[in-house]
């Protein structure tokens, strides 16, 4: 598998959320809606802070 999941946490109500690193979709926070994470065709672009990563 090419990307990582991503431990990221929202700067608007910093809920902490796992999320791809080479996600598809745009990717929005479950308690505010705040956009975490844009696709950008290869790499997702992150719009938060990343906490830790996993592969």
């Amino acid at each position: 598998m090419p990307g990582k999941f991503l431990l990221v946490r929202c700067k608007k109500c910093k809920n902490e959320q796992v999320v791809f690193s080479m996600a598809k979709n745009v990717v929005k926070c479950l308690i505010c809606g705040e956009v975490l994470a844009e696709p950008r065709g290869g790499k997702a672009k992150v719009k938060t802070t990343v906490i830790g990563s996993f592969k």
